[in-house]
């Protein structure tokens, strides 16, 4: 019987990824990967273990986005708001994302993978900061995918931020007021260089952007799943895909 689900799951996942158009991909794709906690709470186990669960699901979806022809993938991690958790719960986090970081070349991406990291990375301890340089750098040259990891992020936090950069080139003379731009904007955000997201996905059922990329992702298109994240499969990403290929992006025009 397991034998048989796993056939027939495959067969639906290649027939799925047999509808899609190539030359329709959202260059850009972020998720929100939610319903960690919860998958540990349904088989009464500890929040960590769904968690660490969550993150080996993220590098077969990052393998999966790059196989279909997805350019940049940006996911949510760690927001400014989760400081508020339970301090047993922020460390144990803190600890799964170190040792990730550490084997990131190989447990979050692959050979081909550029990995970066968005966020108030100062907030972070010293030896987060380190490992996020460490492999940045070593993987800043290769030309697969670009995974962008939300670490210490918040939208709010990011608009901030800009705002003051914007203010101190005011001060210093580099540009005038008037010279201030949605262009110029973006390129303070933590996410300079990179195209606005074209599709966001969230998992676990709920329906809000939970502080994230919130000027970034003026235009995306939503698909929302019920799976929680530790349930998260390549043919979600395939569904979703689907569905954004269905829609009709005017970016407020007719």
């Amino acid at each position: 019987m397991q034998l048989f689900s796993r056939l027939f799951n495959k067969q639906n996942s290649d027939l799925k990824e047999s509808l899609i158009d190539p030359n329709n991909i959202p260059a850009h794709i972020a998720i929100i990967m939610d319903g960690n906690g919860r998958w540990a709470k349904k088989r009464k186990l500890p929040k960590i273990i769904g968690h660490r669960e969550g993150s080996s699901v993220l590098k077969k979806i990052v393998a999966h986005c790059d196989k279909l022809g997805v350019k940049y993938l940006t996911v949510y991690a760690f927001s400014t708001e989760n400081w508020s958790r339970p301090k047993g719960e922020v460390e144990g986090l803190m600890s799964l994302l170190l040792e990730k970081l550490k084997n990131a070349e190989t447990e979050l991406g692959g050979e081909a993978v550029r990995i970066r990291v968005i966020g108030n990375v100062n907030g972070l301890s010293q030896d987060i900061q380190n490992e996020i340089k460490r492999v940045e750098k070593s993987t800043s040259k290769n030309e697969g995918i670009i995974l962008n990891i939300a670490i210490n992020y918040g939208g709010r936090d990011d608009i901030v931020h800009a705002a003051k950069e914007l203010i101190n080139d005011v001060e210093m003379g580099k540009i005038n007021i008037e010279q201030i731009t949605e262009e110029k904007f973006s390129e303070k955000l933590y996410t300079k260089g990179l195209p606005d997201p074209d599709l966001l996905i969230r998992t676990s059922g709920e329906k809000r952007l939970s502080n994230y990329l919130l000027w970034q992702l003026a235009y995306a298109e939503f698909w929302y799943t019920e799976a929680l994240w530790p349930d998260f499969k390549a043919e979600h990403v395939e569904e979703a895909i689907l569905e954004y290929q269905k829609r009709n992006r005017r970016y407020g025009g007719v």
